[in-house]
């Protein structure tokens, strides 16, 4: 248990670094995404988006990693921990449909009536 505690400790920045380099980069696609609606050039938008995102993660990536594939692999880990975060943060909520089975329910319920 006590050697285990240092590589924890070791790996927690680069966790939390991925984590915050993921947020940057998919609610920075998020921003791209809304915006490339209004945007008289959409092709535009989304290059310029996509090389600054991807520049500044594997920037990040860079020097949290430190040479290290063990902190990479932390930062990586953080980093898809954070597209779960903002795919559930960003989610529109969808009009619920009534399903087939509702819907047989309610003309049973009027035919019977």
């Amino acid at each position: 248990m006590s050697e285990a505690l240092p590589l924890v400790s070791a790996l927690l920045p680069p966790l939390l670094g991925g984590v915050l380099l993921g947020m940057f980069f998919f609610a920075g696609l998020w921003w791209t995404i809304r915006r490339s609606i209004s945007s008289k050039q959409p092709a535009a938008l989304f290059f310029f988006s996509l090389l600054l995102r991807t520049g500044i993660a594997l920037a990040g990536f860079y020097f949290v990693a430190r040479g290290d594939w063990r902190r990479v692999l932390a930062c990586l880990v953080g980093f898809m921990l954070a597209r779960i975060l903002v795919t559930r943060l960003t989610r529109v909520p969808v009009a619920k449909a009534p399903t087939v089975p509702e819907k047989t329910a309610q003309a049973v319920g009027e035919v019977c009536r």
